[in-house]
């Protein structure tokens, strides 16, 4: 990277664990960086826990932290839609979501705005029939991210994406994306460490949505090696990263901290 950044954004699953088991070093390094007053936010496009169960995950990591420094997908479309004057919308999420979304709208029969999120294995013909049917009737699409795959205990798995763009492409729409890779979510997460773009750097797994789109909106991208991370698939992205590191446990000595 260009200089140390003073403050960061770190991308959850794949830096700080994947699953239920945590990758060594995540709460010996923010220990560092609080230590030395270097401010930090968690970013995320997990669809499949609201930022309350986040926090406890989070905890049973022995890393305390609040609601307000998880800056995730859904309540970035939260925010976004309620700044829409709270339209009627249909929530195609896991239902734990819903709380983060109180102050919406919500119907599934007429809807203006439709939110897609991770549903696992519910995703069928037959719902995305009718989500294509609304659209054509002139519902907008919203996607919480648009993630082509994701990292579990037992391998990739597909994620979102494939299904956005399935809409994205029988409707002859574009959806408006929530989280990252959106320059939108980004700044949203600067502007709340206080600090311009240039001064934080993103780090995360995933070279595309987290390195790249982090430098994108202006901000460094560093990668690491852990979660997602493929060497093979990293070396074809035409991303950059302004960095690679082994861990989240390395970063100080990458810092020189």
């Amino acid at each position: 990277m260009k200089a140390n950044p003073a403050g960061f954004l770190f991308d959850l699953d794949g830096v700080f664990y994947t699953g239920g088991k945590a990758i060594p070093g995540g709460k010996e390094t923010l220990h560092i960086l609080d230590a030395l007053e270097l401010p930090y936010r968690f970013i995320t496009n997990t669809t499949t826990r609201p930022a309350s169960a986040l926090v406890e995950k989070l905890a049973g990591f022995g890393i305390e932290t609040t609601a307000d420094h998880i800056i995730s997908a859904p309540v970035a479309a939260a925010h976004y839609l309620e700044g829409l004057g709270k339209p009627r919308c249909r929530l195609v999420l896991d239902p734990s979501l819903k709380e983060d979304f109180g102050a919406v709208e919500l119907d599934d029969e007429s809807p203006e705005y439709i939110v897609l999120g991770d549903i696992g294995t519910t995703w069928n013909y037959a719902l995305m029939d009718s989500l294509f049917a609304q659209v054509m009737d002139g519902a907008k699409l919203i996607a919480l991210h648009k993630g082509r795959f994701w990292k579990t205990q037992d391998g990739l798995r597909l994620d979102i994406g494939a299904f956005v763009a399935g809409l994205e492409y029988a409707t002859g729409t574009e959806a408006t994306i929530m989280g990252k890779p959106s320059e939108g979510f980004f700044q949203m997460a600067v502007e709340s460490l206080g600090l311009s773009p240039e001064q934080v750097a993103v780090v995360g797994d995933d070279i595309d949505s987290d390195v790249g789109g982090a430098q994108a909106a202006g901000l460094q991208g560093l990668l690491v090696r852990t979660g997602k991370y493929r060497e093979d698939y990293a070396a074809r992205s035409p991303v950059e990263p302004d960095g690679v590191i082994d861990s989240i446990e390395a970063l100080p000595q990458w810092l020189n901290l």
